[in-house]
This record gives structure tokens, sequence and C-alpha cells, in this order.
């Protein structure tokens, strides 16, 4: 019987530094994804925004960020119509909102214990939903950085004439 209990106990152990190293690991891309939606907004005009860089961070902040996902994708995809609509860059509607209220809704299905073959499907749609909410985000970040390079290139143009 002793012998079992050391199995037992080893298996333990691996376990659970096996969860440490996952959460470690979920809890770093998560603040890199806050981080990339930092990045945006702080591009982003002031009076723009309906969301500070400041609180993304709650993404990365166990059970808040269920709550969370919902208001970022909410308030980030008006934040960029506005910012947008002042550059007068032509958009589709609401950017980054449909993709990020999908990951929202699969993220909250997620955590709520459901059966193991729907847990499944559900973790592959957050996965790939999460993905493709991140590109779309990094994609109008980029967008903003090259309209701003636009703008001063063609500021710098105008001083030289």
């Amino acid at each position: 019987m002793n012998e079992i209990e050391n199995i037992v106990a080893e298996m333990g152990q691996e376990y659970t530094i096996m969860l440490i190293v996952v959460g470690v690991c979920i809890t770093i891309i998560r603040l890199i994804f806050a981080n990339t939606i930092r990045k945006t907004l702080l591009l982003i005009n002031p009076e723009n925004r309906l969301l500070k860089p400041a609180q993304v961070w709650f993404l990365a902040v166990p059970l808040i960020n269920i709550y969370w996902n919902f208001l970022v994708s909410k308030n980030l995809s008006y934040t960029l119509n506005n910012e947008f609509f002042d550059r007068k860059v032509a958009i589709e509607p609401n950017p980054t909102r449909k993709t990020g209220v999908i990951f929202a809704w699969s993220f909250l299905l997620l955590n709520i214990p459901l059966f193991p073959i729907f847990m499944m499907t559900l973790f592959f749609i957050n996965v790939i939903f999460f993905i493709k909410y991140w590109v779309e985000i990094s994609r109008y970040k980029t967008l903003i950085m090259e309209h701003n390079n636009f703008l001063q290139e063609h500021h710098e143009d105008k001083e030289l004439h």
C-alpha cells in the first residue's frame, strides 16, 4: 500500500507543477494580449477612447476577465469606430466587435462546467476566436500606425514647400 501512496503523491506533485506551468503560460499570453490592446488605445486620440489603456490589464485577472472581455469587445469596437471616423478612413462598421463578442461568449461558457465533449468544442472555438480577435486588433493597430506615418510625411512635405 505504501508504494501506491507514493505513486499517487508523485502524480499529484507532477499534476500540480503542470497546472502551475500552464497557469503561468496562460497569464503571460493574456498579459501580451492586453498589452496589444493597450498599445492600440495609446495610438488613439483620447477623446475617441471609451476605454482607458490601463483598464485592459483586467483581461489578465481571473474571473474579472469573464466580464471584462465583453466590456473590451464593445468599447474597443466603438473606440476604433470613433477614431477612424475622425480620421476619415473607411473601415467596416463596428470593427472587431463580432469576433470579440464570440470570443467573450465562448470564454464565458468555457468557465461553466458542462459535458466534456461540449467543453472540448468550446475550447477550440475559444482558441480560434481568441487568435482571430488578436489578429484583427493588431491589424487595426497597424492601420492606425500607418495612417499616423502618412500624416506625418504629408505634414513634412507641406513644411518643405
